[in-house]
This record gives C-alpha cells, sequence and structure tokens, in this order.
C-alpha cells in the first residue's frame, strides 16, 4: 500500500481546547445533561462471546509508532467476557437520547471537531483549522446527530457508528445501558479474534489485498479520497466481514474509546492478568484507527496501534462499543 507512516502521524482529531484555539473550552449554558435515570436493559447490540484466554499485547510488525507505546510485547491473561459485535450505533445512541434526555458534551460546549471534507455548516459556524492539523475544523452545531454541523442529520445513516461522543459522554450511555467501556487489553484481544501475533483482525493481508477489507482512507490525505472502500466518512456497522470472534472493524470506520487512561510507557509496567491501565492520566485511550487513516499519514488501522485523546473532546470519527459487566465463563 506505500510507505510506511511517519513517527508522529495520526488522524485523530486535536484535544477540545486546541479547537478552541489553545482558550479553556466553556459548557454553554443550557440545559443540564442527564442520563442514567432510566432503566438499565434497553442495549440491544449483538453480543460476541469472547473465550478465557491468553494472548500477546503489543505490535508484533514492526510498524509501531513511535511514542505510542505499542511495545514491549507482554503476555496477558483475561477471563471471558462479551462485548459488542459492533461499535454503538447511531440508532442505539438515539434510543439513550429519548429515554434520558442526555445532553453530549460537543452540545453543551457547542461545537465539536469535523474533518475538512465533511463539513456541513454555515461559514459562521466554522471556527476555523486546527492547529497542526488543519484538516481538522472546530464546528459550531457539530454534534452526534448533526455530524457534519448543523446543515447536516442523521438520514440514512441509523446503522452507521455515532460519532461526536466524548469519552465521558460513552461512559454515560455505559451507566445507562449496564455495561462498561472495554479495557484496552479486552479490546485487543477481542480485535485480534483468535489470531495471536497478526497485524490485522483477518491476519497479516493488507486491507487492499483481494478486496478493502475495512474503512480507510484511498487516494492522497488529505485532499482526495478515492472512495475504493465506497466510503468518504462512517461506513455501517456491519459494511464489512467480522473477524474470528464475531466483531465487525475493530480496526478502521471510527476511533473506539477504551475504559484505561493512556501512558506511552503502561505496557512496561502491565499487569499479567486483566490489566486495566493506570490509575490516573490526562487523556484515555482510543483504539482501532478511523475512516481516515492511510499508511502514508496514519497506520494505525492496525490490532496493536493506539492513541489517545481527553475525555472531553469529541470528533467526527471517534465512537464506542461496550463489554458485558459481568465476566462470561467461556
Amino acid at each position: 500500500m506505500g510507505e510506511a507512516c511517519g513517527p508522529d502521524c495520526a488522524c485523530g482529531a486535536p484535544p477540545r481546547d486546541v479547537l478552541s484555539g489553545g482558550r479553556a473550552a466553556l459548557p454553554l449554558l443550557g440545559a443540564p445533561r442527564t442520563g442514567g435515570a432510566a432503566p438499565a436493559g434497553r442495549h440491544a447490540i449483538a453480543q460476541a462471546r469472547i473465550p478465557a484466554g491468553t494472548f500477546v499485547m503489543g505490535d508484533s510488525s514492526g510498524d509501531e509508532n513511535r511514542g505510542d507505546g505499542e511495545t514491549p510485547r507482554h503476555t496477558v491473561a483475561l477471563e471471558g467476557y462479551a462485548i459488542d459485535a459492533t461499535t454503538v450505533t447511531n440508532a442505539d445512541f438515539a434510543r439513550f437520547v429519548e429515554a434520558t434526555g442526555y445532553r453530549t458534551e460537543a452540545e453543551t460546549f457547542g461545537f465539536s471537531a469535523v474533518f475538512h471534507l465533511a463539513v456541513s455548516a454555515p461559514d459562521d459556524d466554522i471556527m476555523g483549522p486546527a492547529a497542526g492539523t488543519p484538516w481538522w475544523y472546530g464546528v459550531r452545531g457539530a454534534d452526534w446527530a448533526h455530524p457534519g454541523g448543523s446543515r447536516s442529520d442523521l438520514d440514512g445513516l441509523a446503522d452507521h457508528p455515532v460519532v461526536h461522543v466524548s469519552w465521558n459522554d460513552a461512559a454515560a450511555y455505559c451507566d445507562w445501558a449496564g455495561r462498561r467501556l472495554p479495557t484496552e487489553a479486552e479490546w485487543e484481544y477481542a480485535a485480534r479474534g483468535g489470531l495471536d501475533g497478526a497485524k490485522y483482525p483477518w491476519g497479516d493481508q493488507e486491507p487492499d489485498d483481494g478486496g478493502w477489507r475495512t474503512n480507510i482512507w484511498q487516494g492522497s490525505f488529505p485532499r482526495e479520497n478515492t472512495l475504493e472502500d465506497g466510503w468518504l466518512t462512517t461506513a455501517p456497522v456491519r459494511a464489512f466481514a467480522a473477524n474470528g470472534y464475531g466483531l465487525f472493524q475493530p480496526v478502521g470506520n471510527v476511533w473506539e474509546w477504551c475504559a484505561d487512561w493512556f501512558d506511552p510507557r503502561a505496557y512496561e509496567r502491565s499487569a499479567e492478568t486483566d490489566p486495566r491501565g493506570p490509575s490516573l492520566g490526562m487523556a484515555r485511550v482510543l483504539r482501532g484507527g478511523s475512516y481516515l487513516c492511510h499508511i502514508s499519514y496514519c497506520n494505525r488501522y492496525r490490532n496493536s496501534a493506539r492513541s489517545s485523546n481527553t475525555p472531553d473532546s469529541s470528533m467526527g470519527n471517534a465512537g464506542f462499543r461496550t463489554v458485558s459487566l459481568r465476566t462470561e465463563n467461556a
């Protein structure tokens, strides 16, 4: 697919304070955020049952990004668990909002990060490009129900992953649904689909080998996407084949929030059994890459790739999936 990614590449959006020009972003006045008051049990996503076992966590391909902390490789043991077969969709999130009246942080802050080719908003709503990543715009009125801005909606996107949800928003959904976010170790074990040491959920073949296997960027990033895989931004959550454990698109499409705080040196002191990551931090882990990943810029559409953002940040290429609260004797 071309040359390897550089050491500082990333396709994730900048933190919320960068989008606001370095000023501390403050929530808008208005209706309070709610959520969690409605009874649990409305989570309707099909489950993939992940068996208890051990695997080697971390990069085995040599394609790690310096500074991300994909090494040292280390053996991890996990109990069995159930994880969503897909990311949470717009339809799923809409049920949560309808039941609770919840307002996301994109709504309370009044803006979110939108990729420049996906903006659908009046000029007055565009806050300008982000420093260092000018393909990301802060857009007023962009949120989960208006992914491109105020002139966009969810027509035809019910089965696409919900985006413009912060880590805090994902945690609020989990509280309502009686679920939790996966740990980083749980996420990687499930993404590997039983193929320990493989580069991708389907094995070591590149994503374009024999037909596109996931939704990433084709063409010249960030100006031209040739749409060889059929999608400019998000794809339906089941648009590509599942891995060996039944997970759809753990890589590509959208980044996925994990429970852990991010630390590039976390693997140097990781627990061998059921690691939970650092006890504190400034940013939460994101996994899986997105529709903006391209080998010339961001090769994080791999099982072991890591990224992060602040818990209040939201963007048009990040969502989440959840796991059950109880372990599975599988």
